[in-house]
């Protein structure tokens, strides 16, 4: 075996296993199961125009003369971004722990309890330091969550205001910058009218339903809004504010000057910069709007034995379930970045947090007092961490200062703010002065000159304690929190266990060659709006990384912007209609979806602007061509796109795509394919082949980056030619097309770090690699597909028979036995598996995707089980209610128990099949109810065990 090829390393399958696996499926050779999979008039003629693949030494050797083209100034640019101090015991445990960095989106609660307790950690950080009563798990950044501050308070509009078309939503001019330009994107579509203005100044009239205010200002200035918040109560003005978390140990919290949400981002709890995230926003609001509040939330319940048990609450991928009348299209969270950013706060406590900030504060003064020495005029009166300073002429001193290695922020001509962090020391604020006192103004060296009163008025300081809880004052010593984090990590079922086989979601290899870098300084110090000569080897990737989407999707532009895969729809959508309104056909707003469509579709499109026709699927799971044509043709005048995922969500290559794409563009419409299943296309065939006109890109699904126990993601654009000019830019930094439309996200790459990892992924597997592994992962399903065939009726196939890379299990004849789809998924986890998804895209039933970085070792462990699970759903008509799916999954204490009331034994309970012994995971708890938490909702560190035993 070469051991410097990185594609044997990531694919799973050898050359053993593969005429073994060729012989099950019923083919001579891999190509032959690709042509009988693959329609042939969407293959690709040709191999992809890539680079030939790396070894990983060579890589890592390249990528570190990359990130030494990266200048590591000291920045005080602020705007909501500031450098942070990772500790190390949060950076090695958990940043680097594919215990974490490789866990799902904790649906499946059982075994899941460690992620969803650091996630409750987080919240109740959140809710602790606004001041509010209710927290999310976290967004996607500060502006995302802004974005969607707003959009809430417009649904939660009053009847006589939504009666009245009150549409008006005033906007601080202290509002950060990127922030504002997403609230422009995201208000446009939605019809809601952005006022910006002086808060000082606003006349607050009944025809605004909401206001955003930042605190502190954009440039460090912190104002009192209690007066504000009142009046605009007086009148049913709602109230956002953007906060910086670290200050809120500091200033009296939003929640108790009455904001009616509170937003921000946690980067500054020891989350790298990483040239712009990716970053945990938070979420906090009242309980009144819990079932408005966007994204995840979680949530204390008991488990059937009555024991505290978490679990994600309230149904909060409300997306899935209303689809076109969600409010919004979150689907995923930052939780990697969340619960580093809890454990920050878990590590060093309440004081520990009143220490840092206090520094912070201290050093801000200080650097206060010695300009004021210098004779220089000092804006902020009232400030915890940002200066704003009137100078002659920002050009020297950009000069200057960039000649030391120091990012300041220059706002104008004459002016310039500093934000003073975590990482600024005495010798640091000393260099700074320097760079002033070279200005050389008249009454330098004033050493008379003395700053007096309070900085922070007494009317303005925080008096409410915060993070009391137990867990914020435990684990202080290093040894004490590396327990505490391994504790919860073995609570958790992580692809470094076992297989996880979850259909549309592509839980592959991530690669440790490709995570190494993360932790370098050179990519994760680096500011988002440093000088784009600063970012020289962030730019050659993110150049590159753009070039080979551009390449893989054979389309002629790529943004990288979008932070999320719904993030990435919506991007798709609002540049289809920026293209629309170019031609004059602002009208066109109807988007057709097929019924089998991911929810974010629909969502998307609304927010988007549009409205939805669903388009009918046919008995084999295809989009039904009749019904498409018909309501194209119906709605041709109008018609704006059509949302298509490709292969289908149902698992198949629909061989009628390029007659489908044909039938939009002949009537004026656009094509979005969404890039779930790109997995399945990757170097066989691609979104421009079949017609499209735009897709997003899952990185964290096809492209490698880890899904981190529900995030970080990544969902960038690819776009073709007449859609290129339109591509998102951002306020501070140029990118974008020649027409951009305004930001999507935060930075102008949106989550720049972790684009590493797919800039690896693809570096290190090359065109032989990349499309090799779409070959394996089309393989490996259809592997599944025959080793299940008499046990499992695969719902639908294409023409020939075959799967794509993901198939769909039917489960609903089970029921005959008493069994759910729900049994076998919790019955699965005794088997040591995540169950696939379930009941998506049809109820009753699972989608497999193998991937191609399984072995065929696993792949038959996997099968294995669910064979030896058939057969248990045959017994189980015997005892209806009491059987190993009903009771699954079985804990430890349930085995080590006394009594043992089950009509089966614990081996059979527990070491169901040999393979499962040698490599047990225990659930921690058992099934847990999620009706029972969502009526008695607690979504923050309670004395759980009262709770449980008030009931």
């Amino acid at each position: 075996m070469r051991t410097d090829l990185f594609a044997l390393r990531h694919i799973g399958i050898n050359e053993g296993d593969l005429g073994q696996m060729l012989e099950t499926v019923r083919a001579e050779s891999l190509d032959q199961v690709i042509a009988e999979t693959i329609p042939s008039d969407i293959r690709l003629a040709q191999p992809l125009p890539l680079s030939k693949a790396m070894s990983e030494h060579d890589f890592l050797s390249h990528i570190k003369a990359l990130s030494s083209k990266n200048k590591l100034f000291k920045s005080y640019i602020g705007l909501g971004y500031h450098e942070s101090i990772v500790p190390s015991v949060i950076q090695r445990n958990i940043l680097e722990n594919p215990g974490w960095y490789t866990a799902y989106t904790p649906y499946q609660a059982e075994i899941a309890q460690g992620r969803l307790e650091a996630l409750l950690n987080f919240q109740t950080v959140i809710a602790d330091l606004t001041g509010m009563e209710l927290a999310n798990a976290s967004l996607l950044d500060e502006s995302t969550a802004a974005s969607e501050a707003m959009s809430m308070l417009f649904d939660v509009r009053s009847r006589p205001q939504k009666k009245d078309g009150v549409i008006k939503f005033f906007v601080s001019e202290e509002v950060l910058p990127q922030t504002l330009s997403l609230l422009q994107t995201r208000s446009t579509p939605l019809g809601i009218e952005l006022v910006i203005g002086n808060h000082e100044e606003f006349e607050f009239g009944t025809d605004f339903f909401g206001a955003l205010l930042q605190y502190p200002g954009k440039y460090g200035k912190v104002y009192d809004y209690a007066s504000f918040v009142e009046k605009a109560k007086e009148r049913e003005i709602k109230v956002a504010v953007a906060a910086d978390i670290l200050s809120l140990v500091l200033l009296t919290p939003p929640g108790e000057f009455g904001a009616d949400v509170v937003v921000g981002t946690t980067q500054r709890f020891g989350i790298p910069l990483g040239y712009g995230g990716p970053h945990a926003a938070f979420f906090a609001t009242k309980e009144t709007y819990k079932r408005n509040i966007p994204g995840r939330i979680i949530g204390i319940t008991k488990d059937a034995d009555g024991q505290p048990a978490l679990r994600m609450a309230l149904q909060t991928r409300e997306q899935h379930i209303k689809r076109d009348k969600a409010t919004s299209n979150i689907c995923t969270a930052q939780v990697l970045l969340a619960v580093m950013a809890g454990m920050y706060a878990v590590y060093h406590g309440p004081k520990g947090l009143q220490y840092i900030a206090e520094q912070v504060h201290s050093k801000a003064k200080k650097l206060n007092q010695g300009l004021a020495q210098q004779g220089f005029e000092q804006v902020n009166e009232t400030f915890f961490d940002t200066l704003k300073i009137n100078v002659s002429d920002t050009a020297s001193l950009k000069a200057i200062a960039e000649s030391e290695g120091i990012n300041f922020n220059y706002i104008d001509k004459q002016t310039v703010s500093i934000s003073i962090n975590e990482a600024t020391d005495d010798k640091d604020i000393e260099s700074i002065l320097s760079c002033f006192s070279e200005l050389n103004l008249p009454n330098q060296g004033n050493s008379s000159i003395e700053v007096s009163g309070e900085i922070i008025p007494a009317l303005l300081m925080r008096k409410s304690p915060f993070l009391e809880n137990e867990v914020f004052n435990t684990y202080h010593s290093e040894t004490e929190l590396m327990r505490y984090i391994k504790k919860l990590e073995r609570k958790d079922l992580s692809l470094n266990h076992s297989m996880i086989s979850l259909g549309s979601c592509t839980m592959k290899l991530n690669a440790a060659s490709e995570m190494l870098p993360l932790s370098w300084a050179e990519w994760g110090n680096i500011h988002p709006f440093v000088p784009i000569e600063q970012a020289e080897g962030y730019q050659e990737v993110l150049r590159e990384l753009e070039k080979d989407l551009t390449t893989i999707t054979g389309f002629a532009g790529t943004s990288l912007q979008p932070n999320s895969g719904a993030q990435g729809e919506y991007a798709g959508l609002m540049l289809i209609r920026a293209y629309h309104k170019s031609r004059k056909e602002e009208h066109r707003n109807i988007c057709i979806i097929p019924a089998s469509a991911h929810g974010t579709n629909p969502a998307s499109a609304v927010m988007a602007g549009m409205k939805v026709v669903v388009t009918k699927t046919d008995d084999k799971g295809n989009i039904d061509i009749v019904d498409l044509e018909e309501k194209a043709k119906l709605h041709s005048e109008n018609l704006a796109a059509l949302m298509v995922t490709y292969p289908s969500t149902h698992g198949v290559f629909e061989s009628s795509i390029k007659y489908i794409t044909k039938i939009i563009h002949e009537h004026g419409g656009q094509v979005y394919m969404d890039g779930a299943n790109m997995n399945a296309q990757v170097g066989l065939t691609n979104p421009a082949t079949i017609g499209a006109d735009v897709c997003h890109l899952n990185l964290h699904k096809t492209f490698a980056i880890p899904h981190g126990g529900g995030g970080p993601g990544v969902g960038p654009i690819c776009v073709a030619e007449q859609l290129k000019p339109f591509l998102p830019g951002n306020p501070l930094v140029k990118t974008g097309g020649s027409n951009a439309i305004t930001a999507i996200s935060g930075a102008p790459w949106g989550s720049s770090l972790v684009c590493l990892i797919s800039y690896a992924y693809i570096k290190m597997l090359g065109e032989k690699g990349l499309t090799n592994s779409t070959k394996i992962a089309i393989l490996n399903a259809n592997y599944i597909k025959e080793r299940l065939s008499g046990k499992y009726e695969v719902l639908y196939t294409g023409e020939n028979g075959r799967a794509a890379h993901e198939m769909i299990i039917d489960c609903r004849p089970f029921k005959q036995n008493g069994i759910e789809v729900t049994d076998i998924a919790k019955r699965l986890m005794d088997y040591g598996f995540h169950a696939p998804t379930v009941s998506f895209p049809v109820a009753g039933t699972i989608m497999i995707e193998p991937t191609e970085s399984e072995s065929k070792a696993e792949l038959d462990r996997f099968c294995d089980a669910l064979i030896a699970i058939r057969n248990e759903i045959e017994s189980a008509a015997d005892n209806p209610q009491n059987n190993p799916l009903k009771n699954a999954p079985h804990t430890m204490s349930m085995l080590t128990s006394d009594d043992w009331e089950f009509p089966y034994s614990r081996q059979e309970a527990a070491f169901p099949l040999p393979y499962v012994s040698d490599n047990k995971f225990w659930p921690t708890v058992r099934r847990v109810d999620d009706a029972y938490g969502d009526r008695n909702l607690i979504c923050s560190c309670t004395p759980i065990e009262a709770y449980i035993e008030s009931e």
